[in-house]
């Protein structure tokens, strides 16, 4: 007889494979309870979307990760409305279309470069580490210049980073905190130094927000909020994308004709981009509290529980996606993927995110049509939600 499906998101088997895990929690157990670590998970599609438009019953107040500490920062993933409204006004403009458009010229000089500085160092046969020397250093360029982060500290960000999500069995709640607790120092830093010393740049820009809630009342931010907001989009907009592009050069190993498709019919990027991040959701889980018992599938989730949304199960669910397993850069995905979430947590660096894609998609192929990676060689952590790749063996080909 089968054992029934075990779902733990921080264990060695879904590390490796969540996807037919992913599978087993759809037909056998929809609606799903881990007591041991005080969670249930929704799997299917619908029923991962519904929970997502309704933040009346299923909060983020409690926090987004299984243990649910981030609950304690004043972030704007763990606000609900009415606050969330205001709060996210403070920071919208900065992820403004005309600001993203802007920002075209910065992000492909920089995808350019870092390509023919691996070509310069590797050659067409040399082999190097596609994450550490490509997709980090992009997305980790790009917000930083968004976001007017000193160059001399973005390499610790990043590592601060991955300190405080990783959850593998060496890791360590007290690095955690503290790496949360220096990130915010270094973001007070910058903060108190642009109060102190006005420029024309972001940080400024956030000092001198003001918006008004639905009661009348004007709202800005202080140096810890502001430094509490900058670790949330700062770790959002590097995370995400630093995965989410070797995600997309294993999945064109996997299918070579997408890849062939796309070569030869650039038009057919933005739709790429999309059926990319379907196939292999950087964020996998997006935790939420419920407010009240809540029945699906003839089972009663109370309230005051820990409920994940499994967004990496939601995007492989054949009841909404047909072949939900295979790449298809033709697919009309008709706004049903939920990659970036839905309703009021939708995330603001959407259109960010799938620039930078698109664009470091664009040069690679261009530049070097011919690259192989190896995704049998690649090495995985452990992380609080998200999933990619730590190494992936990549050798860069002729230069076209």
């Amino acid at each position: 007889m089968a054992q029934p499906v075990h779902f733990d998101p921080y264990g060695q088997a879904y590390l490796h494979d969540p996807y037919s895990i992913y599978a087993r929690l759809r037909d056998e157990a929809p609606v799903y309870h881990n007591p041991e670590m005080k969670f249930w998970a929704l799997s299917r599609y619908d029923d991962v979307v519904m929970a997502h438009r309704d933040a009346a019953t299923f909060s983020s107040a409690g926090g987004v990760t299984i243990e649910g500490t981030e609950a304690a920062m004043p972030l704007l993933i763990v606000k609900d409305q009415p606050e969330h409204n205001w709060a996210k006004g403070l920071v919208v403009k900065l992820f403004s279309r005309p600001r993203m458009a802007a920002l075209d010229i910065f992000i492909r000089r920089r995808a350019i470069e870092l390509l023919e500085t691996a070509y310069e160092k590797y050659g067409p046969d040399g082999e190097f580490n596609f994450v550490s020397e490509f997709s980090v250093e992009l997305p980790l360029s790009v917000i930083s210049e968004l976001l007017g982060i000193p160059e001399e500290l973005r390499a610790e960000v990043h590592e601060l980073a991955n300190t405080t999500i990783y959850r593998g069995e060496s890791s360590d709640p007290e690095a955690q905190a503290r790496a949360m607790m220096r990130t915010i120092e270094l973001y007070t830093g910058l903060a108190a130094d642009r109060r102190a010393n006005p420029r024309d740049d972001v940080i400024t820009t956030l000092i001198n927000e003001e918006v008004t809630d639905e009661q009348g009342v004007k709202h800005s931010m202080s140096d810890f909020e502001i430094a509490v907001r900058y670790n949330e989009m700062g770790f959002a907009g590097h995370e995400t994308v630093a995965k989410a592009i070797p995600n997309a050069a294993m999945a064109f190993h996997r299918f070579p004709a997408e890849r062939a498709k796309l070569t030869a019919d650039r038009s057919k990027m933005a739709n790429a981009v999309d059926e990319i991040l379907r196939l292999e959701p950087p964020s996998q889980l997006q935790g939420r509290t419920t407010t009240r018992d809540v029945t699906l599938h003839d089972v009663t989730i109370p309230a005051g529980q820990r409920v994940m949304l499994c967004t990496g199960s939601a995007t492989r669910d054949p009841r909404a996606f047909e072949n939900p397993d295979v790449l298809d850069i033709d697919r009309p995905l008709d706004n049903r993927s939920v990659f970036f979430g839905f309703g009021v947590h939708k995330c603001l660096g959407i259109h960010l995110a799938r620039q930078e894609i698109a664009i470091a998609l664009d040069e690679i192929l261009t530049r070097f049509p011919d690259f192989e990676v190896d995704p049998t060689r690649t090495t995985r952590a452990v992380m609080s939600n998200v999933r990619g790749v730590s190494t992936l063996p990549i050798v860069l080909g002729k230069h076209a």
